[in-house]
């Protein structure tokens, strides 16, 4: 664990205060993450998780100052740090703790009980792992979470019904849409979004009309082959959203993919964007028969589905609890281990000097003998006092300065 001057940090920016504008500033590419990592392990941080969905982005790290995890991120997006300051939120110590919590159990999401993001958290511990930014704290921390998103999905239906942003969308269509099983559908990008979007559009619309368009056209092929769709390469793109009634896009790009001057046609056309940043320029609207929806434009559907899910909130805040319980219990386990260590230090010069003075008055001292009684000693020693600190948690504090003050120990404070 770092020393006092490190502070464990959530900063970042979510759809309660930033828009899908904002949000999209601030999106960290996957090049963009690792180089947040890199620069992360230069200036010297420990330990660093980095998610970033269409929903949110943030950092959760160790730092003196929350300035910082703050100008990583505005260095490595098209986000300034004025506007970082406008609609974003600093956590710290166990406020920290707690909204990681509530975010990876889907009580923070745009849509309630969406677990999308706690495969994002697994995903961004793997890869601070990787680079060694992820200390048995924050390790810990996550698999807290993760533990305690297992949990709410299994024993509370905080996440019944078919509740999604890709949800959303086929809902969206289904309710503004007639005889849509006629209409002609165009899926460009197939990444997890449009996978889901993709399910969803052929278990609730009987389409049969869906067509898929992927730059790499495999990954298309992959989906399609498991609903029987059709695949077309990239090049046709512009032909394809001119044959379209409805567009979906969901292709993850940092820039706009689908744009004014691709459209052609005359006839109605509703285009969904369904990406961070946004993939369409809205320059689409000035075409008079072009609907376009975003993201931020779902998730405002509220249906029984979600008023439902409310009711089970208590019971999810429950687990959350009772798993932070046991993740503090086990960090309050941390402040004995520089005591612990510091008594067996001294034990061990006591030994090493009690060893000189035998050496010299006895000419048969076996050291060898000695070595094993004294380290075994000293062993069932140190044990005894780790044992009554967890024990005796309430009054710890004392008696780690009462040890401290017998032994004259010098220790190194952790948080």
């Amino acid at each position: 664990m770092p020393n006092r001057s490190k502070y464990f940090y959530a900063i970042g920016l979510s759809y309660k205060k930033a828009d899908a504008q904002v949000r999209g500033h601030f999106s960290l590419s996957d090049d963009a993450k690792q180089n947040v990592l890199s620069q992360a392990k230069e200036n010297g941080i420990e330990s660093l998780v980095v998610i970033s969905t269409c929903n949110r982005t943030e950092l959760y790290g160790f730092a003196e100052h929350p300035f910082q995890l703050i100008q990583l991120l505005c260095e490595n997006t098209k986000g300034t740090v004025e506007e970082f300051q406008e609609v974003a939120y600093v956590h710290k110590n166990k406020e920290a703790i707690n909204h990681m919590f509530r975010v990876g159990s889907g009580l923070d999401s745009q849509i309630l009980g969406d677990f999308e993001i706690i495969s994002q958290l697994k995903f961004g511990a793997k890869a601070s792992r990787k680079a060694g930014l992820l200390n048995s704290f924050t390790e810990r921390l996550v698999n807290s979470v993760i533990q305690a998103s297992k949990r709410i999905k299994n024993e509370t239906e905080l996440s019944s019904g078919a509740t999604s942003v890709s949800f959303a969308s086929v809902q969206y269509i289904m309710n503004n849409v007639e005889t849509i099983s006629e209409k002609n559908i165009l899926l460009f990008g197939t990444g997890k979004i449009g996978r889901n979007t993709c399910e969803n559009l052929v278990k609730h619309t009987k389409n049969s009309h869906i067509t898929l368009i992927n730059r790499t056209k495999t990954k298309a092929e992959e989906v399609a082959g498991k609903f029987n769709l059709i695949v077309k390469d990239y090049e046709n793109l512009t032909e394809e959203l001119n044959a379209s009634d409805i567009v979906i896009v969901a292709t993850g790009a940092q820039n706009p993919t689908v744009y004014k001057s691709l459209i052609s046609t005359e006839k109605p056309l509703l285009v969904l964007d369904l990406s961070i940043p946004k993939n369409v320029n809205e320059d689409i609207t000035e075409h008079d028969n072009i609907t376009l929806i975003h993201l931020d434009d779902l998730a405002k559907i509220t249906d029984d589905t979600l008023e439902k899910r409310k009711a089970f909130i208590p019971d999810a805040e429950a687990i959350i609890l009772e798993i932070t319980a046991e993740f503090n219990a086990w960090l309050d386990t941390l402040k004995f281990v520089p005591t612990i260590q510091a008594i067996k230090h001294k034990l061990t010069d006591f030994k090493n000097s009690e060893f000189n003075t035998q050496r010299k008055k006895l000419t048969d001292f076996n050291e060898d003998h000695a070595e094993l009684i004294t380290n075994n000693l000293i062993q069932k020693i140190t044990n005894q006092f780790a044992h009554h600190l967890r024990e005796d948690s309430n009054s710890s504090d004392e008696s780690i300065e009462l040890i401290k003050k017998i032994f004259q120990l010098e220790t190194t404070d952790n948080v």
